[in-house]
């Protein structure tokens, strides 16, 4: 397999199709199936018992009627249609652009197109239908190539900006999808994290599959900033002063408590989790991503 495209060489790619195929380049390589398909058992056919079959499988009841031994077959049924719910507010427009450029780095909003964008492409590509639930734009289930360059085209315009209502979007999305489908959600998840967990649970109760994706910076998590700074709030714009050196511990301690809630939420809700950080690799992080869904 390919060494994965580093997050560096990504933030020099302007255009987000050209960066989701190289990431998507040799992703699902070495899957021994689609990591998209739920798949459920739907009654196809009998056919008579042969030595070594299970026994969980026969039908008794017929075997009484007819003094002959069936065993029931089944056909694998799947999901058809995949939703991205992506988070476009303020928060996940970090690092800045201009830090951004100056190292070479992914804001989590960057990172989270190229990983959505590459999902589309993934799930395309073995012709499930993708949607797209982001801001105020909706682009609906439907599959084929023209499809996801629709939404990569919904997805690059987007732009972060104020606040996500995400309890809002989640049920949106869960409501517009027919039947059951898969929902991922790629988002810092700094909301509010009760109203969103009860749209999670009742999409979950709808027959959804739902996938978190938190995607964080390192900065966000280790805290390694030495001289007096100020912080802005990228959503409300209040303005809070900290000494690192007093405010490290407590806020590293605040961030591993968060995170740790986030996923034994998501366990407790029957959620796939996953922790993306800005500096992984998308390729590497998403196809551990896939690989779990396997597992």
């Amino acid at each position: 397999m390919d060494a994965p495209c580093p997050p560096d060489v990504l933030a020099a790619i302007g255009d987000l199709e050209l960066a989701a195929r190289i990431v998507v380049e040799g992703l699902v390589s070495g899957l021994h199936r689609s990591p998209f398909h739920g798949y459920s058992a739907e009654f196809s056919q009998y056919r008579h018992y042969r030595p070594g079959d299970d026994l969980k499988y026969v039908d008794w009841k017929l075997a009484a009627r007819t003094d002959r031994i069936y065993t029931k077959q089944f056909r694998e049924t799947t999901n058809t249609a995949a939703a991205l719910v992506v988070d476009a507010s303020a928060s996940m427009d970090f690092p800045s652009a201009a830090d951004c450029r100056r190292t070479r780095a992914l804001s989590k909003f960057r990172y989270a197109l190229i990983a959505a964008a590459a999902l589309s492409h993934v799930i395309g590509g073995q012709g499930d239908a993708v949607a797209l639930f982001a801001a105020d734009r909706f682009v609906p289930p439907r599959a084929g190539r023209a499809h996801v360059r629709r939404v990569l085209a919904a997805l690059s315009a987007l732009e972060p900006r104020g606040t996500w209502r995400a309890a809002e979007t989640i049920r949106t999305a869960a409501d517009r999808l027919a039947g059951r489908a898969l929902l991922v959600v790629l988002s810092d998840f700094y909301d509010d994290d009760d109203a969103v967990f009860a749209e999670l649970r009742r999409a979950s109760r709808m027959g959804h599959d739902v996938a978190l994706l938190q995607v964080l910076s390192r900065e966000e998590i280790e805290f390694p900033y030495r001289s007096d700074l100020e912080f802005d709030d990228l959503e409300s714009g209040a303005r809070v002063a900290l000494d690192p050196s007093v405010a490290r511990r407590e806020y590293t301690d605040g961030v591993a408590a968060f995170l740790e809630l986030m996923r034994s939420r998501a366990v407790a809700g029957g959620f796939q989790y996953s922790l993306i950080v800005t500096d992984t690799p998308p390729g590497r992080a998403l196809r551990r991503f896939l690989l779990s869904r396997q597992s």
